[in-house]
């Protein structure tokens, strides 16, 4: 008798707790999309990009023909010259290569931008996900996208188009 009692209670209270939680999902890209401002903010980040690529390109095409010129007359010219050209050239590579670390490296001007026109979106977003998962009394909200191990979703569960409506996008 103590067994079923305590089989039951067990059963129970597996079921309430499952009851009283409940789960949602999001997907980031499809709620990125639908934000106009996320649109033409990804626009102006690509531009500095394609800018500064160009920036890089062209200094590589420069550092790219002083090798072949120096390949060329390598053999003709005195020890002293040599040197000093191979020392031009590492020099310039090494400028290039900062370069190349300012805009796109770790902390670099494209990291910055970023932060300057991506994340405010990010965080609108991170603020109306709370609202919908607070006033629903969402447990856990997982995201989709971005390399989501979520293999399985019914949409049903998806909050996306709240998480819109909240932020003042309406879809459909």
């Amino acid at each position: 008798m103590k067994k079923a009692i305590l089989f039951l209670t067990f059963i129970f209270g597996i079921t309430f707790a499952s009851l009283s939680q409940k789960y949602g999902y999001i997907d980031s890209k499809y709620i990125l999309d639908n934000l106009p401002e996320y649109a033409e903010n990804k626009e102006k980040l690509n531009k500095f990009s394609e800018r500064w690529q160009q920036d890089i390109d062209n200094r590589y095409e420069v550092l790219n023909k002083k090798k072949d010129a120096f390949a060329r007359e390598e053999v003709l010219l005195p020890d002293e010259v040599r040197e000093k050209r191979k020392e031009e050239i590492d020099v310039l590579e090494e400028e290039i290569m900062a370069l190349q670390r300012g805009y796109f490296g770790v902390g670099g001007e494209l990291f910055q931008k970023r932060q300057e026109l991506i994340k405010p979106i990010q965080d609108q977003i991170y603020d109306a996900l709370e609202k919908v998962a607070s006033k629903g009394n969402y447990s856990f909200v997982f995201d989709k996208a971005n390399q989501s191990n979520l293999i399985f979703a019914d949409s049903k569960y998806d909050l996306s188009d709240r998480v819109l409506r909240e932020l003042g996008i309406s879809t459909k």
